[in-house]
């Protein structure tokens, strides 16, 4: 796609020569606005026709899988899937199979059960056989040799199952009814974090119904390849709470154990016989309903890819000629993305928005964007295409979702779930070309559009101040204890995020500037104090923040920084932000200059060099910026 557009579009600008700086060379405001240009040139050629930035947002290796095993449970995996679709996600998942043998959770990781065993299911079900380029017997070497498929984690488990490599009963319970207790319990599915319980919504559909594919030979052929012991010999009740350590991140909590044991024990035998089975048979049908809300709000995209699989399972089952099924399947498409290292399924369809407001905000920041009119007027329109202008239709509490009008999206207005820092960063986009010319840029955004946007912000401010990324926080952190993932920490409710704090903040503030009579204006201003208070409560004692969304801890420092210093603080008048510079300071590389992080660091919540203590440009420009922003650059100058 990038090697299309580069070409499609070619320079549009004759360019300097690069600049080459000797060792120690000092860089003259003439080189870097030399580079500046080149660099906004060459990314200016890789704008699509619609004005935003096509780029890859891939890595994690379980999602690909997941699509392979719902194609092939709903016999559409030709279909869907030429010939050279399944070239180039086989090449994909060899390019990514560790040395060992296994697949990581995502592509640098270390071999773990769960993604090993979808990704050798995977190829299997690709016609792969068993000793395709000597890959295969290593792959299931690595499996065996670690304890067999038993030890897959909970999310593994469901996906066997519904193949038929797995029986339903190692599973622990996923009762569909629990989507109909009353809503005022803290336990209840509408108070979960968005993406977990729009996985376990059709994952409990499936399991309330016992789902299982055709027992096709390649099935019978995975019961015998997976396991240490003979399929028809494995203890399936002990497996429940099998899990590998490699895969071991979040272990299940002892009152954990009692409630899935009480409901394995008492309450499956109650829902699977007369009269219970009465209401397993209102949950599904309540279930389902749910699942058709999400399809029809999202033009069939979902939240995110795990989710849209699933949901397309459920439509097969309840109906495999069904027009909600047929329209699935054509979205499949904008999840797919091909690069040199072949086929894969992105992490959600696409992240169109939030590249191209960056995009403009970098931009608007080098001083050129009259040299590059057609480049930002693309991206303007393409910036108010995409928000979402209206609200569903319906009691959306019923769905129990937050308003939508006026919000962004990760990626396109059909994804129909704004995100808080996806909004705040378009906004403040559109407010920065609100301050260029009309013939440069195109008509601006009708104020009443820009209310919208400030509304919904204003919405999703928790009551500390703080803010999440989809929604206000619904329930309790102790309902992580009832976290069933063994993968995924955290994953129960709406966490906040100090980078979707600050990019509100950041917003926000903006829109102050330019609107100073709004008549939300005392609302906006405790917003802002609120939110820069709570900033401020989490910073670790180190001086750093963890940021969620990137790698990791100079990312989250540059948004807390960032936030602090749009919110009115400043180095001299701010102990946190002090703290935040020496952190940031501490972490430099010497004498290379620069930063480097690992991913580890977010995985380990320890500040991790990259492997060889390199630096990187990313986060040495994190770093860079923040000490920018906070005049700790000027004030040592």
């Amino acid at each position: 796609m990038l090697l299309f557009l580069s070409k499609s579009n070619g320079l549009k600008t004759n360019l300097p020569d690069p600049i080459k700086l000797e060792q120690h060379g000092y860089a003259t405001k003439e080189a870097v606005l030399i580079s500046l240009k080149r660099a906004v040139s060459r990314y200016s050629m890789l704008q699509a026709d619609d004005g935003h930035w096509p780029g890859e947002f891939a890595g994690t290796l379980f999602l690909l899988p997941s699509l392979i095993v719902a194609l092939h449970v709903t016999r559409s995996l030709t279909t869907v899937l030429t010939s050279e679709h399944q070239k180039e996600i086989r090449r994909y998942l060899y390019n990514h199979q560790n040395e060992d043998g296994g697949w990581g959770l995502h592509i640098e990781g270390t071999s773990t059960m769960f993604c090993s065993v979808m990704n050798y299911v995977a190829l299997r079900l690709l016609w792969e056989g068993l000793d395709s380029h000597g890959s295969m017997l290593q792959a299931r070497s690595w499996i065996l040799d670690h304890g067999g498929a038993t030890l897959t984690p909970s999310w593994g488990k469901f996906f066997l199952s519904v193949l038929g490599v797995y029986d339903w009963s190692g599973n622990n319970p996923l009762p569909p009814e629990l989507w109909m207790v009353p809503y005022f319990l803290p336990i209840h599915p509408g108070r979960m974090w968005c993406h977990s319980r729009l996985v376990y919504l059709p994952m409990s559909y499936l399991y309330g119904k016992r789902f299982v594919g055709t027992t096709t030979s390649i099935v019978q052929d995975l019961r015998n390849e997976l396991y240490t012991v003979p399929y028809n010999e494995i203890d399936w009740d002990k497996a429940r709470n099998g899990c590998a350590k490699e895969d071991l991140y979040y272990s299940h909590s002892p009152l954990q154990d009692i409630v899935w044991a009480t409901l394995k024990k008492i309450g499956e035998p109650i829902f699977l016989h007369w009269p219970g089975s009465n209401l397993r048979k209102r949950a599904l049908d309540n279930v389902m309903k749910h699942i058709k809300y999400e399809d029809e709000t999202t033009q069939y995209l979902c939240i995110g890819p795990l989710n849209k699989m699933l949901n397309m399972i459920c439509c097969w089952v309840e109906d495999p000629n069904s027009e909600a099924f047929k329209l699935h399947v054509e979205r499949i498409y904008d999840f797919l993305w091909v690069a040199e290292d072949g086929m894969k399924l992105k992490s959600y369809n696409g992240s169109q928005l939030w590249d191209t407001v960056l995009t403009v905000q970098a931009i608007f920041a080098t001083g050129l964007t009259k040299e590059f009119p057609h480049t930002i007027k693309l991206a303007h329109d393409y910036i108010k295409r995409s928000q979402i202008s209206a609200n569903f239709p319906g009691d959306q509490t019923k769905w129990h979702r937050h308003i939508y009008k006026g919000g962004w999206t990760h990626s396109t207005a059909d994804h129909g779930w704004p995100v808080s820092d996806c909004t705040a960063e378009a906004l403040k986009a559109i407010l920065l070309l609100i301050k260029l010319p009309r013939k440069l840029v195109g008509e601006p955004m009708e104020t009443s559009r820009l209310d919208d946007a400030v509304n919904i912000l204003l919405s999703l401010m928790n009551d500390d101040g703080s803010f999440g990324a989809y929604e206000l926080t619904r329930s309790y952190e102790w309902l992580e204890l009832l976290n069933p993932s063994e993968s995924f920490g955290d994953i129960m409710i709406e966490h906040s995020y100090v980078e979707c704090t600050s990019s509100v903040i950041q917003g926000l503030v903006l829109f102050r500037e330019m609107y100073p009579k709004h008549c939300h204006m005392e609302e906006i201003e405790n917003c802002i104090q609120k939110a820069a208070d709570y900033i401020e409560s989490i910073q670790r004692s180190d001086g750093s923040w963890y940021g969620c969304w990137a790698i990791c801890f100079t990312y989250g420092t540059w948004f807390g920084v960032r936030g602090l210093i749009a919110a009115g603080r400043t180095y001299k008048n701010s102990q946190a932000i002090r703290k935040a510079c020496e952190f940031l300071l501490s972490k430099e590389l010497l004498p290379l200059g620069g930063w480097g992080e690992s991913y580890l660091s977010g995985q380990d919540m320890v500040y991790t060099n990259l492997e060889g203590n390199r630096a990187h440009a990313v986060n040495t420009s994190w770093a860079m910026l923040a000490l920018i922003d906070a005049g700790h650059v000027i004030l040592f100058l």
